[in-house]
């Protein structure tokens, strides 16, 4: 049998040719991965070059080669930043925008190839999102956000989904405290999503309340990026927030259906409390000063 590092770079041998990142013409549009890669930043909302320099992991040297060869075709336009002469912004032409709009459609073409080449592929989803989280750990970034977003009622609908499936009894959203979460937005607390790129990977609720704390919900991690730290993350992150609007003890529930979950509490500093509400759902509750 092949050894873990072998294995590890057929993988990568295996992608690297799929993909076509060896190509000089990458799908077939006249210019290699790197440049469309800047070309599919911009189209998507990403405007400070450097800002879209560290998101592709590029070199300064690299970084303006790119920008200067898709000038050169007229699908870019380079300015000051209006607010900082020193930095540069890139947009799209219109040109450009009939090029990010060829790649797309040819993108979306070549996944779904990919996946067609799998009978399962809900497993072959799952093991690229469980390789790319891995690959993307560093880069997963902790936005606050509205709990009503598209985003955030993904993380929730999953989390759900998840309780329903470990909880004997299941788990219906109306019977819990707050279901709406209306109080998980400041200033009386806030909601934290886990983005890596586009795909939302975990999420946090700080809840504020009328009885001198506020409390830690809703904390899910997807299963593809479970065993990064992430929760511990979420976490912080949560507690900080807390710090920043001024609350200096909170409090959470969970249930012992969810083991991991009280590992956690329990390895950041959570004390065990007596029962605190009337949730039909938790049986352990915990403490903790920020």
């Amino acid at each position: 049998m092949l050894d873990p590092i072998s294995r590890v770079r057929r993988f990568n041998r295996a992608v690297t040719s799929a993909v076509g990142a060896l190509d000089t013409s990458f799908l077939g549009r006249g210019r290699p991965l790197g440049a469309a890669r800047v070309l599919n930043a911009i189209g998507h909302g990403r405007s400070d070059v450097a800002e879209i320099r560290d998101y592709l992991g590029l070199d300064s040297g690299l970084m303006s080669r790119l920008l200067r060869s898709l000038e050169d075709e007229g699908l870019i336009e380079t300015t000051a930043h209006e607010d900082d002469a020193r930095r540069r912004v890139a947009k799209l032409t219109r040109a450009g925008r009939r090029e990010f709009a060829a790649y797309e459609a040819l993108s979306n073409t070549q996944a779904k190839g990919f996946l067609d080449r799998h009978a399962q592929a809900d497993a072959l989803l799952a093991a690229m999102d469980l390789i790319a989280s891995a690959l993307t750990r560093d880069r997963i970034a902790l936005d606050a956000m509205d709990p009503r977003s598209d985003e955030a009622r993904y993380c929730l609908g999953e989390y759900y989904a998840e309780l329903g499936r470990r909880f004997k009894q299941g788990f219906d959203v109306s019977l819990s405290r707050d279901p709406d979460a209306v109080d998980m937005r400041r200033p009386r607390g806030t909601f934290i999503v886990a983005m890596s790129d586009a795909l939302p990977l975990g999420c946090v609720g700080l809840k504020g309340t009328d009885h001198g704390y506020a409390e830690i919900k809703r904390l899910w991690v997807a299963p593809a990026a479970r065993g990064l730290g992430l929760g511990r993350r979420l976490m912080e992150a949560a507690e900080s927030a807390a710090r920043e609007l001024g609350i200096a003890l909170l409090r959470l529930d969970t249930n012992s259906a969810l083991p991991e979950a009280g590992q956690l509490y329990r390895r950041t500093g959570w004390s065990e409390i007596p029962r605190f509400n009337d949730d039909p759902y938790p049986d352990l509750f915990f403490e903790k000063r920020v």
